[in-house]
């Protein structure tokens, strides 16, 4: 087919051709693969050329094409439309203009599909057009609505149409306003306000309209199926989701309203909350009435009535989000609402009137005689609310309107005997899948407002905070009432449960009023050894009640009964127990071993059968997500318990392997494994050198293709922490070392720049081990790795660490090893480069003077080589590299923040000139003796004042003193790059103690130099340099150096 050509400026586009476009949609529709795979490719296509997207919409618009190709092209056009809406290669002005128009014919649509899709498209394009591009927008909207609600509630029309266009308008209306209140920026907030001005008083007569069609009036068992009364709810539904959006986006506005503007919003929104109060009481009474007739079989409920019942519920809960959203924004303002305390009570009254019927009635469920969703809603609300009702105000005050002693009582009562315990449902969950069900216990916890069991604690919480001084001796008495009585049935075992998990959820308010020791001793480990085949739901309970009050510091984790009873509910595997309990007692094991006060030795007895048995429930675990959650603890057992750990590393890493197979591409398993491996490195330090054929391949899989993406943090932390743990690379049998990996590291110092930083640490942890050894194999090909990096775009403390690596090299290694590859791969030269030309960072400028300085201070030969080869390679006179070279050398000098950089500076600069190179020996009468004169100042200040302290006796300066840094014993912190308690720690210590700038006296070493430049050139000639100096200046260094 053919197709025209549209020239813009710089593009040659093609138009669409809409009947091609139609065929290709056709075809891309298809159940043939092939065609549809042909079709798809020319599609993608056809959507690069002007008119696409407007006939796509076309396509989508006619009622004539088959259902699937009009969903087809919507479904395009949705996803497509949104990204190009701009686009004058695409669209022209006219083309949007139709397209706008267009998005409203779809509100006669009858496929949900089109209908939703359509949806998005308007609520994109409002959010870019609205109001400026779009003025009419939220007009037509209302016109469709004015129209057929007329017609409907009026004119009393009962035309399917009317309903369809109401529910596709309105739903319309209700999703551009979800858009407009999550823009934070002014233009979008002025839309939303310009919106709101415009709807809020339409809105309330249309709700005040449509919702007295269903009232005790209008609504009974006998009519609920009918298909009038769910088209009457729900329209009633979409408005008053519209108006709830508006008053929430209004009452979050207010505190930024004064004066007749904020009267008047505030007064609208006040007056949606009374009356959204009232409707919310009478329909929860007139459904929950209409649904107990049904319930009690007096009506037959038919599919179409419980569709109603559905929509009705939902329209319920629709009030409880309003509500809560207006909470969620300023609970002070929240409680001043006429008629909250009311509504909050209504909702409890709810809660309490749910425990008078069967437990059956009470679940997630639309058609539940009490909903949960429901019922949580009510709770949240009670819950955020006690705070105004609590015995005393935050000013100390007595508050008058307070909760009576015997409620507080009566709501603790209910929620642990009614909410709290396991119902028939959750016990049947436990024993399909205890793995799954322990999951979901971890994510009901995460999403308390969702779930009545544990909304139900977090209230009790509340409870507890706000009044303290009737809720703990309820709790002490009852505990000690219940604990010690054993549980002769399915019913007592949930209560106690029930009331275990209110003592742990309490933990911070009982801990003074209960001695949990006493307890763990005559109660809880009884029952911990218990047979008896319902007691995994309370042993389950104490190990989370064990590990809540030490997590909470609430009970020391240094009591051998603690141990006891949680190693024994690890490796009980007899009657009365099941894999819920051996989950949770792991669980609670790291919750203890990870508290504060944790003390290894008071664990050592219990160690060897604790990483036991957590290695067997790992292997025995069904799931992956369970074998990482007992890894978990495994890993805190392992960090915590540190070398006492040692004994127990080949039951740890045996099973790694499979473990590590059977995870296949589960990452986070994998992910747990490898820090697994670390903490074990890090745990047995030098005794981890044993580990290069468990840690090599598993740095080397978790840094594959097909891995990296998701473990490359993982693999990096084992890599570095097995370097600077162990005290070898090498292999003594030929099995799997860290030396193999080398080569990678090198590779990824040329490639990888987002692994870089970790990557500088790898390659330093190499050098301290044996830089003699990754010279003599790999020192080009190093070098031009390091060359790859800083020609990258890298940040500054990335090169920094960099040429801080070269320097550590330069120090521990000989100069045959490292000076002609400096020069081969070209690195050498990038450097000096860098530096002449002084257009980098200052302070990393001072970085290449500090490398060069270790260069010259290794092998001044070496250094004077290196800069005749790079003469040819920059194409510039040695003359003019070494002046420049100077230049930066004393015109960086002043931004050298540290002493001892000052110094190894001096002594570098010492060095060159003891080569008695003439564009050196020039700079020695002005620059070199200003450099020296600087340092030597420096040295005699700190030792006048170390001599003070020591005749008065006197405590050290502050170690921020500046002059401080030439006394310190110790390097900075940055210089051991966080490798405290390592036996890297000790050889970068040993490395610094035996650094020239600390084992060298800077007198003596300048004063040497000058003398061997001065026989290099002859003492005449010297002098001649010397003349050219101030003779004070002169003076000054030569009685330095008489001193010595």
């Amino acid at each position: 087919m053919q197709t025209s050509t549209l020239r813009t400026p710089g593009h040659v586009v093609q138009t669409v051709s809409p009947s091609e476009l139609y065929e290709v949609i056709v075809g891309a529709s298809s159940q043939n693969i092939s065609q549809m795979q042909a079709s798809s490719n020319r599609l993608k296509q056809m959507l690069e050329m002007f008119g696409a997207y407007d006939a796509l919409q076309e396509i989508a618009a006619r009622t004539s094409v088959p259902l699937v190709i009009r969903q087809q092209a919507i479904i395009q056009l949705k996803n497509t439309i949104v990204h190009h809406w701009k686009s004058r290669k695409l669209l022209s002005d006219e083309h949007r203009v139709r397209i706008r128009q267009r998005c409203l014919f779809f509100v006669d649509e009858e496929d949900d599909t089109v209908a939703e899709c359509n949806e998005i498209i308007v609520l994109k394009l409002a959010r870019s057009d609205f109001p400026n591009l779009w003025p009419d927008l939220i007009n037509d909207l209302v016109k469709i609505i004015d129209t057929n609600l007329q017609r409907r509630y009026i004119l009393l029309l009962e035309d399917p149409r009317d309903t369809l266009r109401l529910r596709r308008s309105l739903a319309l209306l209700n999703g551009v306003l979800k858009e407009f209140a999550s823009i934070k920026l002014p233009n979008g907030m002025k839309a939303m306000a310009q919106i709101v001005e415009q709807l809020r008083l339409v809105l309330s007569n249309y709700y005040s309209k449509t919702s007295t069609t269903f009232s005790a009036n209008t609504l009974s068992p006998q009519n609920i199926g009918s298909q009038i009364i769910y088209d009457n709810i729900l329209l009633s539904h979409l408005v008053y989701k519209c108006l709830a959006k508006m008053a929430a986006w209004l009452w979050n506005k207010l505190g930024r309203l004064s004066g007749e503007d904020l009267q008047r919003n505030q007064s609208w929104v006040e007056e949606l909350f009374q009356s959204s109060t009232n409707q919310v009481k009478a329909l929860a009474e007139l459904r929950k009435s209409i649904v107990l007739s049904l319930l009690q079989n007096e009506f037959v409920a038919n599919e179409q009535a419980r569709r109603t019942i559905s929509v009705l519920t939902r329209h319920l809960r629709s009030f409880g989000k309003f509500f809560r959203r207006l909470q969620q924004c300023s609970h002070e303002r929240f409680v001043l609402l006429p008629m909250c305390g009311e509504l909050v009570m209504f909702y409890w009254s709810q809660i309490i009137g749910s425990t008078n019927y069967p437990q059956n009635f009470i679940i997630d469920s639309d058609e539940a005689l009490y909903p949960v969703r429901f019922l949580v809603q009510g709770m949240v609300l009670f819950k955020e609310s006690l705070s105004q009702w609590t015995p005393l105000r935050r000013s100390g005050a007595a508050n008058k309107n307070t909760l009576s002693q015997e409620f507080v009582e009566n709501a603790v009562r209910l929620l642990v005997t009614r909410f709290m315990p396991l119902n028939t449902l959750d016990l049947e969950n436990w024993m399909a899948d205890p793995e799954e069900w322990v999951h979901l216990e971890e994510k009901e916890n995460d999403q308390w407002e969702y779930e009545i069991r544990a909304c139900a604690e977090r209230v009790l919480m509340q409870l507890c905070n706000q009044f303290l001084d009737f809720v703990v001796p309820l709790l002490v008495t009852t505990f000690e009432q219940v604990a010690p009585q054993p549980c002769v049935d399915l019913d007592a075992v949930v209560r106690k449960e029930a009331l275990y998990c209110a003592i742990g959820r309490c933990a911070p308010r009982l801990k003074n009023a209960i001695d949990f020791g006493k307890w763990l001793e005559s109660t809880f480990a009884p029952e911990a050894h218990e047979t008896n085949p319902m007691y995994p739901i309370i042993k389950r309970r104490i190990a989370w009640l064990i590990g809540k009050w030490v997590s909470c510091q609430c009970t020391s984790p240094n009591n051998t009964k603690i141990w006891e009873i949680l190693v024994h509910l690890l490796q009980d595997r007899g009657e009365g127990t099941d894999t819920v309990v051996r989950l949770t007692a792991a669980a609670a094991l790291r919750e203890c071993v990870d508290a504060s006060d944790f003390e290894p030795n008071g664990f050592a007895p219990f160690l060897a059968t604790a990483v036991q048995q957590l290695m067997q429930i790992m292997a025995e675990a069904d799931t992956l997500e369970s074998k990482r959650k007992v890894d978990e603890s495994l890993n805190t057992v392992i960090e915590q318990s540190g070398t006492l750990i040692l004994p127990f590393m080949t039951t740890i890493t045996e099973p790694i392997p499979q473990l590590w197979v059977t995870a296949e591409g589960d990452f986070l398993f994998k992910a747990s494994l490898l820090v697994t491996v670390t903490k074990l490195v890090e745990a047995v330090k030098e005794h981890s050198s044993s580990l290069g054929p468990l840690v090599v391949p598993l740095i080397r899989e978790s840094l594959s293709p097909g891995s990296m993406m998701q473990l490359d943090g993982d693999g990096l932390n084992l890599w570095i922490g097995s370097l600077r743990n162990t005290v070898i690379i090498a292999s003594v049998d030929g099995s799997p070392c860290l030396r193999d990996l080398f080569p990678e590291a090198v590779s990824l110092l040329a490639t990888n720049l987002d692994l870089l930083g970790s990557i500088t640490r790898i390659i330093e942890s190499y050098f301290l081990l044996d830089a003699i050894f990754m010279l003599k194999t790999s020192a080009t090909d190093l070098f031009r790795a390091f060359l790859s990096a800083f020609n990258s775009k890298i940040v500054g403390v990335n090169a920094k660490e960099l040429l801080q690596s070269l320097g550590l090299l330069v120090q521990l290694s000989p100069s045959d090893l490292w000076g002609e590859a400096l020069h081969t791969s070209g690195l050498f030269a990038h450097l000096l480069k860098t530096l002449i030309a002084g257009e980098a960072d200052t302070l990393l400028l001072t970085e290449h003077i500090y490398l060069f300085s270790r260069i010259i201070l290794s092998d001044r030969r070496m250094f004077l080589q290196l800069m005749s080869a790079s003469s040819s390679v920059l194409n510039q006179s040695e003359a003019f590299l070494y002046d420049n070279l100077l230049d930066q050398w004393w015109g960086k000098f002043d931004n050298m923040s540290e002493p001892r950089h000052r110094k190894l500076t001096a002594m570098g600069i010492a060095a060159l000139v003891s080569t008695a190179q003439s564009q050196v020996l020039r700079r020695i009468p002005g620059e070199i003796f200003n450099l020296w004169l600087d340092v030597f100042g420096e040295l005699k200040e700190a030792e006048d004042q170390a001599a003070l302290r020591e005749e008065a006796n006197d405590k050290p300066a502050s170690p921020t003193n500046l002059v401080r840094f030439w006394e310190l014993d110790t390097a900075p912190d940055s210089y051991f790059r966080d490798t405290e308690g390592t036996p890297e720690y000790k050889r970068r210590e040993a490395v610094y103690d035996r650094d020239p700038i600390r084992a060298t006296s800077l007198i003596a070493f300048v004063g040497s130099q000058i003398r061997e430049a001065e026989s290099v050139c002859g003492p005449a000639n010297f002098q001649i340099y010397l003349n050219e100096a101030d003779p004070t200046v002169l003076k000054q260094i030569q009685d330095v150096l008489a001193r010595g």
